[in-house]
């Protein structure tokens, strides 16, 4: 069982688990950054304070909470990020890929039968080669994990089922890909302040963490940020806003992933979840996820 403990172990490292340490720009770098933003047009200012600090190439949202038309496009390039694939909803869900670079935009399925803003794709071409980005929201669930009893946790396992048939069915060349988003399941023992207390809570159930698990191999992919950072570091991405001091109780879980495939893991050079975000004015309840990827020529 993941004891737990008064403070997350540091989430940055570069290489293979190496050590750790900040991450800093060099030639011929890829950053690909997702976050949970929870209303994008609330959140502006920390929005330019992530780029400012993680330098994204690529900047995967979700929960952007906004119609397509009234999404802040000129704020968002004013940051340098003027290309952006947006999909989004009113007040709920809505997700969105904002880059530096060109995109081509993907066509995506209508996730069990609904246009509720829970998926965008895109092609971009950086260094000499084109990295696929899938950023999705799994929606949460509800309180109560069971599937008869609770419709938004029967949602959730069928999202997860078609997302895990999908990428299975694309298995057999899936090429440079990027998998980002909150996927709402905290899949380790140590991506949870306390296993033993959150296994009948949703987002850390074994029948949740096995779809996740089902999903993570129906597209060969790799986690990239416990690649880099050991399995037996406690590591969160979400802390509750219910939480009277969120740091020093620390009762996070890890929600919000950074998934490759294999032709990209030996570009894989660090990893970053920024924690302090989260106690930033006005924050969100979870905070972005960095990865870095090598990709010269």
């Amino acid at each position: 069982m993941a004891a737990s403990s008064p403070r997350q172990a540091t989430a940055t490292a570069r290489g293979p688990r190496k050590g750790v340490g900040p991450i800093a720009g060099r030639p011929g770098e890829f950053r690909v950054v997702s976050w949970n933003i929870n209303s994008v047009r609330l959140r502006l200012t920390n929005l330019r304070r992530v780029v400012a600090t993680l330098r994204p190439d690529v900047l995967c949202l979700q929960e952007t909470k906004v119609e397509d038309h009234l999404f802040p496009r000129e704020r968002v390039a004013a940051l340098g990020l003027p290309h952006m694939v947006v999909r989004g909803t009113k007040a709920y869900s809505g997700v969105a890929i904002l880059s530096r670079h060109p995109l081509e935009e993907l066509e995506c399925p209508r996730w069990c039968g609904r246009a509720d803003g829970r998926h965008a794709a895109a092609r971009v071409r950086v260094g000499g080669r084109t990295v696929e980005s899938q950023n999705f929201s799994v929606p949460a669930g509800g309180d109560t994990p069971d599937p008869e009893a609770n419709p938004k946790f029967a949602h959730k396992l069928r999202f997860l089922d078609e997302m895990a048939a999908w990428f299975a069915a694309r298995a057999g060349d899936p090429g440079a890909v990027v998998l980002a988003g909150d996927l709402n399941v905290a899949p380790l023992e140590t991506d949870v302040w306390s296993h033993r207390q959150l296994l009948k809570v949703v987002s850390h159930t074994p029948v949740e963490v096995a779809r996740l698990e089902r999903l993570r191999q129906s597209g060969a992919f790799i986690d990239a940020v416990r690649h880099i950072i050991p399995d037996s570091k406690q590591l969160y991405s979400w802390w509750s806003y219910r939480a009277r001091d969120w740091s020093k109780s620390d009762r996070g879980r890890r929600l919000d992933h950074l998934w490759v495939t294999p032709a990209l893991l030996p570009s894989v050079d660090s990893a970053e979840i920024l924690r302090r975000a989260r106690g930033w004015t006005l924050p969100s309840d979870h905070v972005p996820v960095c990865v870095t990827l090598s990709l010269r020529v």
